[in-house]
């Protein structure tokens, strides 16, 4: 199968931050951004496999610095590293002072993509080629975020076993 390198995927979306878009305390809802980064690491995964992609899971988000109303916010995202259908997606969060001009990283994000066929089965997807030193270091730790991923989907398992679904009035 192809490869393709990480600047096949990449997506930047900038946008100012309105007040009807902060919480209570006049920063960024972290819900808005949170589907945000969503959004773009969505279109990463569908440019890098070009096929319907899912989200499989937000493994992190890390809320780094507060994004102010002066702030403009601009996200960036690529693939970083692919298994057989599955795609690592990092997404960085900019936060930029519209009147300063000083940018600081305010979050980051690894999300994870399966690729799906027209059937909904699991897609190939080509592996990805890093090439810058952002890119090769993220390239690089991918394989222990995938098995904390695992780890912890585990235990997602087995802790379900133990959960609920009745209505709390029945319980």
């Amino acid at each position: 199968m192809e490869q393709k390198s990480c600047k096949e995927s990449k997506v930047i979306k900038t946008s100012r931050v309105f007040p009807e878009d902060t919480n209570n305390h006049n920063t960024l809802f972290g819900g808005k951004l949170m589907r945000d980064i969503d959004d773009v690491a969505s279109i990463s995964a569908a440019r890098h496999s070009r096929q319907e992609c899912v989200t499989a899971s937000t493994d992190s988000v890390d809320f780094l610095d507060p994004i102010r109303q002066t702030d403009s916010v601009c996200l960036e995202s690529h693939v970083t590293w692919t298994g057989r259908s599955s795609m690592e997606v990092f997404v960085k969060v900019i936060a930029e002072d519209l009147m300063t001009g000083d940018r600081r990283i305010s979050a980051t994000s690894f999300l994870t993509f399966v690729a799906l066929k027209q059937d909904g089965k699991p897609a190939n997807v080509p592996a990805v080629i890093p090439e810058s030193e952002e890119e090769i270091y993220l390239h690089k730790t991918a394989p222990a975020r995938m098995k904390m991923r695992q780890e912890r989907r585990e235990h997602s398992k087995e802790m379900v076993q133990l959960l609920s679904d009745l209505k709390p009035w029945d319980l």
